[in-house]
């Protein structure tokens, strides 16, 4: 854990010691040697579960996976801010890059921590960057209403999770997660217990969004600036999904009967949600809202506590994660060249970027879960396990899935296809540095094709 952790730390220094010349190639070459270590992390051999450096940081199959993530994707949000952050002065600069690293240092130890408390002081933690790129360096006036609306949904979600995370300590004496998976089960049945019970899971369920207390991700999406959304889309919403599996294993008597509204809020959320989207002008608000209705799907797969819900749900995480990263990178690189996210204004592009239309085709359909890709073994999953549990739900999933694909491809069509305006023929062609962007979300993708079992959690 030290060896990344360590790494990712003395960036700091190199970040604000590093030539003004140089800032974003060293930046960007050091965090990418950080993300090709924590690599390691997949290689798993320990037979007892977790593999510890120290008594507070760990990594289980559950958590490598997301760890890796989190790895992955500073050296690609510091590519993709390069060129709206490069006209600023050099400190402003450096204050960027300083709070993504910083960011990637606190959600490697909330994912690592063994700990539930370090756990839920880290998940809090990560709040103070997020709402500074968002109301420092988002694109319009919007942005401090978007970053009152992130702070207090997170913030009126988590106060309840303290005081239940404190209860418990009260009645088994421990918050180890080593420990916690081996106590008694607790006797619940009082009305004080299901408030215990929905105090602990309400955090991380604001955070996913569920559908309901999902308003403050559209307005964070569309505010933030490129670098802000990639990591709330592939990191930051998975937090509340690894919170809840962590959560669930010590909740187990009252959920069978508590879970079931949340469940069907979900579910609901998969089809309002894709309903939305369908409806949308704006290319961010779009990719914002199909976060929402993906994460519904995981957090009916984890509320079900089973092995194929879990599997399902992490597999999806950690798909979706890659897939609306690289989605928000192509809506950024359109909107730096149009300087619009409406879809109407800017059609046609494939046109004059043929090689970006292919990377736009490729996300899209990994978006709407093509075969043989990770989205869809996910999906598949969470769906069987909803069917095993009860048989309707299928037509709630076959509805979202079915509304999935159609807003899925109605964006594709929309952005890349018809007839191209005059106003847009004579834009910049597409960088490097953006194709190699975009390259490093998708590959990872299609790689985990030839090896899911990488992400599959502990349930196999």
């Amino acid at each position: 854990m030290l060896k990344v952790l360590i790494p990712t730390i003395m960036m700091f220094p190199v970040i604000w010691l590093a030539s003004p010349k140089w800032l974003w190639t060293t930046a960007a070459m050091q965090s990418l040697l950080i993300a090709f270590v924590s690599l390691v992390w997949l290689n798993w051999t320990s037979e007892a579960g977790w593999t510890s450096s120290n008594t507070y940081l760990a990594t289980d199959p559950l958590s490598a996976p997301l760890l890796v993530l989190s790895c992955w994707l500073l050296p690609l949000m510091i590519l993709a801010s390069q060129n709206h952050i490069n006209p600023e002065p050099i400190n402003r600069q450096r204050s960027y890059i300083m709070l993504l690293t910083s960011l990637q240092a606190f959600l490697i130890m909330a994912f690592g921590a063994t700990e539930v408390i370090l756990f839920y002081i880290m998940f809090e933690t990560t709040l103070i960057p997020t709402l500074i790129i968002i109301t420092r360096w988002g694109n319009q006036a919007e942005r401090l209403n978007a970053g009152t609306y992130f702070l207090f949904y997170t913030l009126a979600g988590s106060l309840p999770l303290l005081v239940a995370l404190l209860l418990l300590q009260q009645s088994t004496g421990t918050l180890s997660m080593l420990a916690l998976q081996y106590s008694q089960p607790m006797q619940l049945g009082s009305w004080g217990h299901m408030i215990w019970w929905a105090g602990c899971l309400i955090a991380f369920l604001v955070k996913m969004p569920l559908y309901g207390v999902h308003l403050w991700l559209p307005k964070a999406h569309v505010e933030a600036p490129v670098a802000g959304s990639m990591v709330l889309a592939a990191v930051l919403l998975k937090l509340g999904g690894y919170g809840m599996m962590r959560m669930m294993v010590i909740l187990d008597p009252l959920s069978k009967e508590l879970a079931y509204p949340f469940i069907i809020l979900a579910l609901w959320g998969v089809i309002m949600t894709g309903s939305i989207c369908l409806r949308q002008t704006d290319l961010k608000s779009l990719i914002a809202y199909s976060s929402v209705g993906h994460m519904g799907l995981v957090a009916g797969g984890i509320l079900i506590q089973t092995p194929w819900g879990f599997s399902g749900a992490i597999v999806l995480m950690i798909a979706h994660g890659l897939v609306s990263s690289a989605l928000f990178c192509l809506a950024n690189t359109a909107y730096e060249r149009t300087h619009s996210r409406t879809m109407v204004l800017a059609r046609g592009l494939q046109v004059i970027f043929p090689l970006a239309a292919v990377w736009w085709f490729i996300a899209n359909l990994a978006n709407l879960a093509l075969p043989p890709l990770p989205n869809l073994m996910g999906e598949l999953m969470i769906i069987t396990t909803l069917f095993g549990w009860s048989p309707w739900t299928i037509l709630l999933t076959g509805l979202g899935t079915l509304i999935t694909a159609s807003y899925s491809l109605y964006m594709f069509l929309m952005s890349q296809r018809g007839p191209t305006p005059n106003h847009i023929v004579g834009l910049q062609p597409f960088h490097t540095r953006e194709h190699l962007l975009v390259t490093l979300h998708l590959a990872p993708i299609i790689l985990l094709v030839a090896k899911p079992e990488l992400m599959w959690g502990w349930c196999y």
